[in-house]
């Protein structure tokens, strides 16, 4: 498993993960830092990559993703779906963006997600609870990476 940008192509796979329109998900691959984990599905098959695929045309089976962007100096994870395998390998892109930076994450998850697991594996700590979302129970995580989360 590995970890890459997302590109337009992934639109389909992250709109299936999430239930979103592509063209919403589009929007927020273009709005938002969003990283993808893939498996080599060419390799898989016994193919390869093609080195003269297009770009945006993704060769890998999508296991996951993380969507976040920066307000007011913090890292807000906005979106996170996936195998939680990949779940807890994508916490730990913001977080690297966050350390580099000096700044703190921030993530509001359902209560009963697979990504309460991931998040607090990467060293997230519950702070509160969250906004009913879908009707669904969520709470707020944060790593704060001067806290030695």
């Amino acid at each position: 498993m590995r970890v890459r940008d997302a590109v337009e192509a992934d639109a389909a796979a992250l709109g299936s993960m999430t239930g979103r329109p592509e063209g919403v998900v589009r929007n927020m691959i273009h709005d938002r830092s969003v990283r993808v984990s893939v498996t080599d599905a060419a390799a898989s098959e016994g193919g390869g990559n093609d080195a003269d695929a297009d770009a945006d045309t993704p060769v890998d089976a999508v296991a996951g993703f993380v969507a976040f962007d920066v307000r007011d100096g913090v890292v807000h994870v906005t979106n996170v779906e996936g195998d939680p395998g990949a779940v807890e390998r994508l916490f730990e892109e913001p977080v690297r963006f966050a350390t580099r930076e000096g700044m703190t994450v921030e993530a509001v998850l359902p209560t009963d997600g697979t990504a309460v697991d991931a998040a607090e594996a990467v060293g997230f700590e519950a702070v509160g609870s969250g906004p009913r979302i879908d009707g669904a129970s969520t709470t707020r995580y944060r790593f704060d990476p001067e806290e030695g989360g």
